[in-house]
Formats: structure tokens, sequence, C-alpha cells
């Protein structure tokens, strides 16, 4: 067992969430409480995940820009339509990933753990995609 595992085991397992407010409306359909646990919960993993970018003393002030590039914004989003914030946060994920990718720690992670970076980021982007699609469309 790598030193990644426990991490890939939470990731996957920290999907569970944005799944459950998929399938939430298949049962009880739309509802504001579902849109604003999921975009609650997608600002939390967001700001972990661009918090997991800042090592503190190992980095330039470029590298911890980019660390709160992806935060930075959400105080603003709460004053546009939620769909607005939606497509941030969906952006912002894939913004985060780039800027791992582009650290040097990113050549000493496991195979394993830079797959499930990419699997991860996949899913939640289009579980941002679904979940805009269901708030045009409550009905």
């Amino acid at each position: 067992m790598n030193k990644f595992s426990n991490h890939i085991q939470l990731g996957y397992l920290g999907l569970l969430p944005f799944l459950a407010c998929l399938g939430w409306p298949l049962l009880v359909g739309t509802n504001n409480f579902n849109m604003q646990f999921f975009t609650f919960y997608s600002v939390a993993v967001l700001a972990f995940m661009s918090g997991n970018l800042w090592h503190a003393g190992q980095q330039s002030q470029r590298d911890a820009i980019k660390a709160i590039v992806p935060i930075l914004p959400l105080g603003f989003l709460a004053f546009v339509p939620q769909s607005i914030t939606l497509i941030w946060l969906a952006i912002s994920f894939w913004l985060v990933l780039l800027f791992e990718k582009t650290s040097p720690q990113w050549q000493n992670y496991h195979a394993d753990y830079q797959k499930m970076r990419f699997v991860l980021t996949s899913v939640v982007f289009v579980c941002h995609v679904l979940v805009i699609g269901l708030s045009l469309y409550p009905k």
C-alpha cells in the first residue's frame, strides 16, 4: 500500500455529497436547500484543495497567489446568480488541478494519486454542469 492510498480513498469518498446532490432531485424534486448545500460543499472542497497548494516557506510569491486565485472571488459571488457561482466553482476546480500539476511536488506524487486528481476534477466538473442544468430547468 502506498502512502497516497488514504488520500485516494478520501478523495473518492468526497465525491459522495456531490453525487447525492444530483440524486436528490430524482427522489424529492429540486429545491433551494439542495442547491445551497451543493454550492456550500463545493466552496468548502475548493477552499480545501486550494489550501493544499499552500506550502508555507517552500514557495514563491507567485505560487502563493496561485493558491488564493480560485477562492478570492467567492465572497463577491454571493451577489450574483447561483448559476454564475457554480460556473466559477467548476472552472476553479480545473484551475486548482492545473496549478497543482505545475508545482514541483506533482512529480513526487504517485501515479495513482495523479490519476485520481484528474478523475475527481472531471466528475466534480460534470456534477457542476448537471446542477447548473437542474437550476435552469427545476421542474
